[in-house]
């Protein structure tokens, strides 16, 4: 069985959780361009590499982010979402 480690829950089978999509820099929709707004909108990157992502554990509600290798599919690590407005290690 595949587990993945809640910031909060703790450890739990992957089927309690659900995907957010990869954590990306949002830019202000009042003043970017149509283009900027829907490359943030459909366009992802879809290199394979460490990610982090957006993950909700459904039964609490609970969303936090994971750093995961998409190559090898592994958690290397995971926060808790106010992490997101720290600065995410690594993260640009």
């Amino acid at each position: 069985m595949k587990v993945l480690v809640c910031p909060l829950n703790g450890a739990r089978p992957v089927s309690e959780f659900a995907y957010g999509g990869e954590v990306r820099p949002m830019p202000d929709p009042d003043t970017c361009s149509d283009v900027e707004w829907s490359n943030y909108v459909f366009n992802r990157s879809g290199s394979p590499g460490a990610k982090y992502e957006w993950w909700c554990h459904i039964a609490s509600g609970f969303w936090f982010v994971a750093l995961r290798d998409t190559a090898r599919d592994e958690v290397l690590a995971t926060y808790p979402a106010e992490a997101v407005r720290r600065g995410l290690p690594g993260a640009a």
